[in-house]
């Protein structure tokens, strides 16, 4: 399975902020989509970073309670780990488990924006495909016999 499929399912909808968006407004708006990080942008649109619920913790175990007045221009992971569209699930579990990060923008070949996975997502798919072909075993036993 490729990430273009989970793509299909869950949609190509990434959560943004501006980079002078502060701390404060970026926890409501991971809170309010149930999500775990959010990529920064700017007016362009172009990915300047992403921020994500350990960067915040970070953020406050740094500056305290003066973190959610903070940028997320001052708190952004600015190196990137992205993957493709037709980048195998496995490729990309890897990925996150060798670079310890838990969402990666998926840029098409053009380097645009095509969406975003979490590590929930892929997780998902690993069992949603293992149960696939565990259901297609049974039903080869069942009726080879």
């Amino acid at each position: 399975m490729v990430i273009a499929a989970i793509l299909r399912r869950k949609g190509a909808e990434v959560v943004s902020v501006g980079p002078q968006d502060d701390v404060a407004t970026i926890a409501r708006m991971l809170a309010q989509h149930r999500i775990g990080a959010v990529l920064v942008r700017d007016a362009a649109q172009d990915v300047l970073g992403i921020v994500s619920e350990r960067d915040i913790v970070r953020c406050i175990a740094a500056h305290g309670v003066q973190a959610v007045a903070l940028p997320a221009a001052r708190l952004m992971t600015r190196v990137l780990h992205t993957v493709g569209p037709e980048t195998k699930v496995t490729e990309a579990l890897e990925m996150m488990t060798d670079r310890r990060v838990r969402h990666l923008p998926v840029l098409d070949q053009d380097g645009n924006l095509a969406g975003m996975v979490s590590i929930g997502d892929l997780v998902k798919a690993r069992i949603d495909e293992a149960l696939h072909e565990a259901e297609e075993l049974r039903h080869y036993v069942e009726t080879a016999g």
